[in-house]
């Protein structure tokens, strides 16, 4: 009879807690290498999004989503799933220059993204 093969439990790391978590597919801007938790900023001109860092000033610089599924977009930009509600780790988020975790906490509690 062969051994079992063992497996290890690696519970979510991002989620935080019971609030009803919605996604939707959207841009992302190419140039990037994302992973799951980063803090986006949507570009006003072309509507895709990016890492949100605080000096932008093309619409960015205020975080608007939280990227669910890590992508690199080096090659041009692609569709990612993004989080536009629900609870996550502040330890687990993924900030752009400028931010701090007091700054993105309030800027996404408006849109029903919390951070604990």
């Amino acid at each position: 009879m062969p051994n079992p093969e063992r497996n290890t439990y690696q519970p979510d790391q991002l989620l935080a807690g019971d609030f009803p978590i919605i996604k939707r597919s959207g841009a992302i801007a190419a140039g990037q290498v994302l992973a799951r938790g980063a803090v986006l900023g949507e570009v006003t001109a072309t509507g895709e999004y990016k890492l949100s860092a605080s000096a932008a000033s093309d619409g960015s610089e205020a975080p608007a989503v939280i990227l669910d599924v890590a992508i690199d977009t080096t090659g041009g930009a692609l569709p990612g799933v993004l989080m536009l509600t629900g609870e996550v780790l502040g330890s687990e988020l993924q900030l752009g220059a400028g931010h701090t975790i007091a700054s993105v906490t309030k800027a996404l509690r408006p849109l029903s993204l919390f951070v604990r």
